[in-house]
């Protein structure tokens, strides 16, 4: 059963939204909006997009020969490009050589227990991680494991609601979100580590009855999907009409106002919001340690955390 989720969560790639942006097209109103990106990779080869059938917006760059290869967050995704780009100007070595991954971190921790190993319909492929990117807590695992080194702090984020531009449901508050008749798209906690914070935030608004009629009751009663690369699937089921709302990173909702789509935000309130700490750490098997290194380094300059501040993400007290 397990495996049947991953791989029905995975085949979603191909349908969900595309990462910003060298290109994109105009869609008419009340169709879904998309951008894609082509990173500047060396030898390209023959370019073959066929949106929305044929995507796979959460793996980019070459992994055969790649010298520096990212293990990353999902819902960071809109950052690497610019990210990799301010990187390898300093880098030039590295130029056209770093493969990354940005999906779910409990989606790329089974891909490393598989030895970096991960299939996608037809198509496995293999790619070693020199980095992971995750929650801090999880990072702090790893550390404690000895199976991750130079473990720092970079970025943080806050939660909220996301709903179609209008807010055609009057949804204000967690509370609103367990109203019969909101149907909703939240996090596997499962999977995803951004659904026991939302979790958290919903019992601090709510109490346990209120986590468990969000995160139970309606899914019972169907009003509540359960996502597995939330950062692809929320936006890409209100947009469609599937879902009325769902706990998001505040910088996913203006990334999707970014490239126009009728997408909006309903703040949470900071009693009950849940700060996400974002962290990296080299892998202890490492292939390319030294670039590694220079990579968690970099995270921590001002020209990286610019760049994650112009996505609304935060810099973590005391840097």
């Amino acid at each position: 059963m397990k495996n049947a989720l991953v791989k029905s969560g995975l085949a979603l790639l191909f349908a969900a939204l595309i990462a910003p942006a060298g290109f994109s097209q105009q869609t008419p109103p009340g169709h879904l909006a998309w951008s894609y990106d082509h990173d500047p990779w060396v030898n390209q080869g023959y370019i073959f997009d066929v949106p929305v059938v044929d995507s796979v917006p959460d793996l980019h760059g070459n992994p055969v020969g790649a010298k520096l290869v990212l293990f990353i967050g999902g819902n960071q995704f809109m950052v690497l490009p610019k990210l990799v780009e301010a990187f390898e100007r300093e880098h030039p070595d590295l130029r056209g050589h770093i493969y990354y991954e940005t999906l779910p971190p409990g989606i790329l921790s089974r891909q490393m227990e598989h030895g970096g190993t991960l299939t996608l319909g037809s198509l496995t492929l293999t790619a070693q991680p020199d980095v992971y990117e995750a929650g801090a807590k999880k990072l702090n695992q790893l550390a404690a494991q000895q199976l991750v080194t130079g473990v720092v702090r970079y970025a943080t984020n806050d939660l909220t609601i996301m709903v179609r531009q209008g807010n055609p449901k009057a949804i204000l508050s967690l509370e609103d979100l367990a109203r019969p008749g909101v149907r909703l798209s939240m996090p596997n906690p499962e999977w995803e580590g951004v659904g026991k914070l939302i979790e958290a935030s919903l019992e601090r608004a709510g109490g346990a009855n209120l986590v468990h009629s969000v995160m139970v009751a309606k899914r019972q009663e169907g009003e509540t999907f359960l996502t597995q690369i939330h950062h692809r699937q929320t936006p890409l089921r209100i947009l469609e009409g599937l879902s009325d709302a769902g706990v998001t990173w505040q910088s996913e909702v203006r990334f999707q106002q970014g490239i126009g789509n009728p997408i909006t935000g309903i703040a949470i309130p900071a009693r009950y919001n849940t700060t996400g700490i974002y962290a990296a750490g080299v892998l202890r098997d490492a292939p390319h340690h030294e670039a590694a290194a220079e990579w968690v380094k970099f995270l921590r300059t001002s020209a990286a955390q610019a760049i994650y501040k112009s996505f609304g993400f935060a810099i973590p007290s005391g840097q």
